[in-house]
């Protein structure tokens, strides 16, 4: 009897799968059939689970190892695009068969969003639509939305030394999504943010059409620059306004340790990096531990901060700039190191001095780690006090960092509504706190270092910006809200974190440019009325 049963079991569940499996692959031979009848007759490239390359090229841009493990939701579809028909194609067929979509040019989304979903969803890596077209005469170039900001800067540096773009430190960072959240980068005091420079751009909106800033019109131009783009559309290239450079440039890269005065020199550097020195100057700062060598008796973890200069000028003029703003520093010439601008992108990217430049077209240059990042803006000088208090807290964590970026000059002489990114006037400086661990040691492991960079987030509450305590788009962070395609309401507290008295905004072009929230995702703006 038992064994009769056991048989019958047996059988049902082999019939249901089997069921499940024709179904799926029914679904799965519709849906690129329905690609290749809606790409021009140019079938992209696609994978699915089951391809022998699947796994190799989901992995390939995940630069967050939190969300490469098994357990990590993966999508039914990987689409390669070369042709933007191809991309319009994914879109209609995406939508006929309930599928979402995600997009990713670097695969540098701090919470993997960009790879993955709890819905089901194709994924649609832009890696071959990564062309660059520079245009120096008209000192603008259009630029593919899968292309790094290395690739960026070295093909404008190919064309002239005296141009350049005021992008991010991170070279391998994609340009799709890095513009859309703002694009900060180490000339934000003498030309803002990346966002600030964008003059036109190509997008596939929710019915398949490619866009232009004249078609789209010029409530959804200012949507995608500073508001995330993936709310309203795939992106498929920008056009840029190049900036001028000198063609020599100066960094300088100073340490100190809390032994060597790290305290009050963080404490000083606070009003001078934002208000003290000239745009040309940008003095960022990177908070790290590091272990003290020379303290008697043995290793001890002390804490370092590492003070990044770029100065768009000679050494000889940084120097009397220092000399007079930031004297307790005690950099001295042999400090600073002269060289062009695309150099010091390299050098920014924490290479070594001297690497050669052609490390910006290496899309895997930067090693991968499994992080949790949080971010806040501050507006008032911290105390030494507060100081402390931090020093405190990141003895007691393995690899905890501080990435800061100075406010000040041009970036806060722009109206907070120009574009939809707002974080303009007030702001000293923007903090990226950031915990890296091992991935190998396990979920308790992720439970704990998320959890100390929670209660240091925490911690930081009486420093920072309020009402509202405000976050950096480009360092997405879903404790600040996990409900993304739902209501106005619900969305509201990350909502104005991110973009402050922009966000209404944003939901009203949302509400006329995707009604039926077909782009929707955790932390998407929202239409006004959703089901």
């Amino acid at each position: 009897m038992e064994s009769s049963r056991f048989a019958i079991l047996w059988l049902f569940s082999f019939l249901v799968l089997t069921a499940q499996w024709r179904a799926s692959s029914a679904s799965s031979d519709d849906f690129l059939h329905c690609l290749g009848t809606n790409s021009n007759g140019l079938h992209p490239q696609a994978y699915i689970p089951k391809s022998p390359s699947y796994l190799s090229i989901l992995q390939s841009s995940i630069n967050n190892l939190r969300f490469a493990s098994p357990e990590t939701p993966k999508p039914q579809f990987i689409i390669t695009p070369d042709h933007e028909s191809q991309v319009q194609a994914v879109v209609v067929c995406s939508k006929k068969h309930g599928l979402n979509i995600k997009v990713r040019s670097g695969g540098h989304d701090f919470e993997g969003l960009s790879s993955t979903s709890n819905v089901p969803f194709v994924l649609v890596d832009l890696i071959n639509l990564r062309a660059i077209d520079v245009d120096i005469k008209h000192n603008s170039a259009w630029v593919q939305a899968g292309a790094t900001l290395g690739e960026v800067y070295y093909r404008v540096a190919e064309k002239s030394r005296v141009h350049g773009y005021p992008a991010g430190g991170c070279p391998t960072v994609g340009v799709g999504g890095h513009i859309s959240g703002g694009g900060f980068g180490p000339m934000v005091r003498k030309y803002g943010m990346a966002a600030d420079h964008v003059l036109d751009a190509r997008l596939v909106n929710a019915k398949g059409e490619i866009l232009t800033r004249e078609t789209m019109g010029e409530d959804l131009f200012w949507a995608i620059r500073g508001g995330g783009v993936s709310s309203f559309g795939v992106l498929l290239a920008w056009k840029i306004k190049l900036v001028p450079v000198p063609p020599t440039v100066t960094v300088s890269i100073v340490t100190k340790t809390l032994e060597q005065g790290a305290t009050e020199l963080v404490h000083k550097w606070q009003s001078v990096a934002s208000y003290g020195v000239p745009k040309e100057a940008f003095i960022g700062l990177h908070v790290g531990v590091v272990n003290n060598n020379a303290t008697i008796g043995g290793v001890e973890r002390t804490v370092q901060a590492t003070f990044q200069v770029l100065f768009l000028g000679p050494a000889a003029k940084l120097m009397n700039v220092m000399d007079k703003s930031f004297p307790e520093l005690g950099m001295e010439r042999k400090d600073c190191k002269e060289m062009s601008w695309v150099e010091s992108t390299v050098r920014f990217a924490g290479f070594p001095s001297g690497t050669p430049v052609d490390i910006l077209l290496n899309r895997s240059s930067l090693p991968k780690t499994t992080f949790k990042a949080k971010s806040d803006f501050v507006t008032e000088p911290i105390p030494k006090g507060g100081l402390r208090g931090i020093w405190k807290r990141f003895l007691k964590e393995e690899r905890p960092e501080m990435v800061i970026g100075v406010w000040g000059g041009k970036v806060n002489e722009i109206a907070e509504d120009k574009i939809a990114f707002p974080h303009r006037a007030g702001n000293m400086y923007l903090i990226d706190y950031v915990t890296n661990w091992d991935g190998k040691e396990g979920p308790e492991a992720s439970k704990k270092h998320i959890g100390w960079i929670r209660e240091l987030y925490d911690y930081m509450t009486p420093y920072v910006s309020k009402s509202p305590r405000t976050a950096f788009l480009n360092y997405k962070d879903l404790d600040l809200g996990r409900i993304g395609a739902s209501t106005y309401s619900d969305a509201k507290i990350w909502g104005e974190m991110y973009f402050k008295g922009n966000f209404k905004k944003l939901v009203n072009v949302k509400s006329k440019v995707d009604p039926g929230n077909f782009f929707s995702g955790e932390q998407n703006i929202p239409p006004a009325i959703t089901n």
